[in-house]
C-alpha cells in the first residue's frame, strides 16, 4: 500500500504561531505540571533554552525541499546507473509522543539526464526529519520530493530507526529497529532494480 504523503505548511506569524514569550510560558506550565518549580535556580533559564532548541530541532517546517533540490547538473558524461547515498544519519521526533526517533536513511535514484549534488539528498532528509513525524510518512516524503523535483527514472528510499517512544515508555523494548521503504518509477515496477538497490545496501555493510 502506498504511503499517504502529507505536505506540512510552513508556519509564520500570520498563521497564528505563538510568540517566543508564549512558548516559554508553555514550558513553565509543563514544568509545573511535572511537579517542578520553574523559578528555582537550575530551571530559571530552561524555558528559553527549550524554545531555542525546539527552533533548531523543528527547523524543517521553515524549509522547502523543492528549493533545496532546485539546482541539478546535466553534465554527467553519460552516467545513467543508480546513485545511492547510504547511512545518512538523522534525528526526528515522534508526532504521537514528541520523543526522539534516531536512525539513518538510504536514498537512491536512477538518473534521467540530470543528477543532484550529494549534499542536497542529505539536506532533504534533514528537512523532513526536523518535523514531528511518523517514519512511514517521512520515508514517503523524501521519495516524493526527489521524484517530483528531479524527475528521475525511479527513486528508492529506506529508513531504519529506533523510536524512543517504544524504548522509553509503553512496551520499553530498547534496541528494536523499524524499517520502511518507498519505491517509485523503475524501482517500483521492476523487481530487478529493487533487488539491485538492496544488494548495494548489503554490499556496503
Amino acid at each position: 500500500m502506498d504511503a499517504i504523503v502529507k505536505n506540512f505548511p510552513v508556519l509564520d506569524d500570520a498563521s497564528g504561531r505563538p510568540t517566543q514569550k508564549e512558548a516559554e510560558e508553555a514550558v513553565r506550565v509543563l514544568l509545573r505540571w511535572a511537579g517542578e518549580d520553574p523559578t528555582r535556580e537550575g530551571l530559571r533559564d530552561t524555558p528559553a533554552r527549550v524554545v531555542k532548541s525546539y527552533r533548531e530541532i523543528f527547523g524543517g517546517y521553515d524549509l522547502d525541499a523543492e528549493d533545496v533540490l532546485g539546482r541539478t547538473f546535466e553534465e554527467v558524461s553519460g552516467y545513467d546507473d543508480i546513485v545511492l547515498e547510504k547511512d545518512i544519519p538523522f534525528y526526528s521526533h515522534c508526532e504521537h509522543h514528541m520523543v526522539p526517533i534516531i536512525g539513518k536513511a538510504h536514498v537512491a535514484y536512477l538518473p534521467n539526464g540530470r543528477v543532484l549534488g550529494l549534499s542536497k539528498i542529505a539536506r532533504v532528509v534533514d528537512i523532513y526529519a526536523r518535523r514531528l513525524q511518523t517514519q512511514e510518512a517521512m520515508t514517503a516524503q523524501i521519495a516524493r520530493a526527489i521524484d517530483e523535483t528531479l524527475a528521475p527514472l525511479g527513486v528508492a528510499v529506506m529508513v531504519e530507526a529506533e523510536h524512543l517512544c517504544m524504548a522509553m515508555r509503553g512496551v520499553k523494548k530498547q534496541g528494536a529497529t523499524t524499517l520502511t521503504t518507498t519505491f517509485t518509477g523503475a524501482f517500483k515496477t521492476e523487481s530487478a532494480e529493487q533487488a539491485r538497490f538492496m544488494a548495494m545496501l548489503r554490499g556496503f555493510k
